[in-house]
């Protein structure tokens, strides 16, 4: 265990030879980090996470030579020495002095919080051209890192699995707590069939040497700018399974974490240029994958703080609403589709087609052309005055409604020649019109699916009747114009069961994203008991 005087001795300025003025304690949940002056000084947690041995003193010594070895690879200049804590013949802690050693310290240069990556984008103080610059320094990092042999072996495929299922294992004590049930069940099947259905592409990985000895903990908390020097720090000592990996993998952390910090323009600039600058093209089909692995490890990492009675009860619950934005994220990224897909909204007004259609596009990443929205556009009708023609009249005629659907179609077909996915957020009650939708994915190489909104009347009536009084909205739909368009509709049969989903809106948004993922993915989740 951890000396009992540790904390309380090396709190003190006059434990340390510079005598600084004050010191700071930062607790993670796995070290005690003394702040004394421009000094910092690290000692590791006797804890056991079964991912990380730091039990006895034997184990803490050789782990903090390894975080000293490995570090100053990037870092050079900021990590300095390991020292001896013992315990001096009178029973008092000191560094470096005669005595019984009780525990060891990395030694490290204070680096300056203000430069650090992160609070330079929250504050805006760094523009987007800094990535290029990351990615150099990371890209040239790795193609200097070991590779073959041992790291290969640890980093291939067989790890990748184990590190997966290790994850989920070690995070069932967290459904329902950090972790919806069913973003646990989405992520787990889907992460696991992609490890099946791209055990080719892993195993070309490591013949082609992209499996290196990395940094294992890239993310925005381990960047300093130090112009002109960038200076990365606080690599993966502990377990080389994590730090053996495909360098895709930790593009992914750092491309995650713009992600997860509000800056994914900075990710897709850094991924972008890491790949210029490695050649390494393949990424592009790993990053879901990697990006997900990595938030749900941040998720489980910051969860295990949400039980650490050591520190207190805010920090507790800081973890917890922390821990379960990074599982949110891993769940978008599992969400993601493999390529560009056109997506058809179809069913009757007021079915839910816009609010399902929003919440779906935030996780797919997808682009959402709303037809109320791009008729009166084309009009130059401003989208919020209501239009109350008869069916079909007006700026509902068929004349118009088919010069509408045909300039979304165009729309979409732009965006998915950019690679994006797209929704057509409408009615699409014809038959022509729908399988019009479909043979444009199919020229364009895109996946295509029509998912239909149902709803039951009593709820939709009360959905009609809310809409027309709400700020903003562009649909003219009514309860009498309901009633016309039921008995105009061409029933959806024209299209196969796997590109025909109907869905009920009358459950929460987030229960028919699920089922549309479920169904999109072709996956089968077990609900964890």
């Amino acid at each position: 265990m951890t000396h009992p005087q540790l904390i309380a001795a090396m709190s003190l300025p006059e434990f340390y030879p510079a005598k600084p003025e004050r010191v700071e304690l930062l607790q993670t949940h796995i070290s005690l980090i003394f702040i004394a002056g421009d000094v910092v000084y690290k000692v590791k947690k006797a804890v056991d996470f079964g991912f990380l041995d730091f039990t006895t003193l034997e184990k803490r010594q050789f782990y903090c030579g390894e975080e000293l070895r490995l570090n100053r690879r990037l870092a050079p200049e900021i990590y300095l020495s390991v020292v001896g804590i013992v315990e001096r013949p009178d029973g008092r802690l000191a560094l470096n002095e005669p005595g019984l050693v009780v525990d060891y310290a990395v030694v490290m240069k204070k680096i300056p919080e203000e430069r650090m990556l992160k609070k330079l984008l929250a504050s805006g103080e760094t523009s987007i051209s800094v990535m290029e610059r990351v990615a150099r320094k990371v890209a040239d990092f790795h193609r200097q890192a070991e590779t073959g042999g041992k790291i290969d072996e640890i980093g291939g495929l067989e790890t990748i699995r184990r590190n997966h299922e290790e994850n989920f294992e070690q995070t069932l004590p967290f459904i329902d707590v950090t972790i919806p049930r069913y973003q646990y069940a989405l992520i787990r099947s889907w992460a696991l069939k992609f490890l099946e259905a791209q055990e080719g592409l892993f195993r070309r990985r490591v013949a082609n040497h992209r499996i290196r000895d990395c940094h294992g903990d890239l993310h925005l908390e381990h960047i300093c700018l130090l112009d002109p020097e960038i200076v990365i720090f606080d690599c993966i000592e502990f377990n080389e399974r994590f730090r053996y990996e495909d360098v895709a993998a930790e593009a992914a952390f750092l491309a995650m974490d713009l992600d997860f910090n509000g800056c994914p323009e900075y990710g897709e600039a850094f991924v972008q240029a890491y790949i210029s600058c490695s050649g390494d093209e393949e990424i592009r089909q790993l990053l879901n994958f990697y990006k997900c692995y990595y938030a749900y490890v941040r998720g489980k990492v910051v969860g295990f703080k949400s039980h650490d009675a050591a520190v207190s009860q805010k920090e507790r619950d800081e973890a917890r609403e922390t821990a379960s934005r990074y599982f949110d994220l891993a769940y978008t990224c599992a969400a993601r589709l493999e390529r560009p897909a056109l997506i058809l909204m179809t069913g009757l007004m007021g079915t839910g087609k816009s609010v399902l259609a929003r919440s779906l596009a935030s996780r797919l990443g997808a682009e959402i052309l709303q037809m109320d929205v791009l008729r009166k556009e084309m009009l130059n009708i401003p989208v919020t005055d209501h239009h109350f023609a008869e069916f079909g009249q007006g700026i509902y005629s068929d004349a118009v409604t088919r010069r509408t659907y045909a300039e979304a179609l165009s729309r979409a077909e732009g965006m998915i020649r950019l690679g994006k996915s797209v929704i057509i957020d409408a009615s699409y009650k014809r038959r022509e019109e729908r399988l019009k939708a479909k043979f444009a994915a199919g020229r364009l190489e895109a996946d295509f699916y029509a998912i239909e909104c149902r709803c039951p009347e009593d709820v939709l009536k009360e959905r009609l009747e809310k809409r027309l009084s709400e700020t903003g909205e562009a649909s003219d739909g009514r309860w009498e114009i309901y009633q016309a368009q039921k008995k105009d509709f061409d029933p959806v049969d024209e299209l196969s069961d796997g590109e025909h989903f109907s869905v009920s809106t009358a459950a929460p948004p987030e229960v028919c994203v699920q089922e549309i993922l479920l169904k999109i993915k072709k996956l089968k989740t077990d609900i964890v008991s």
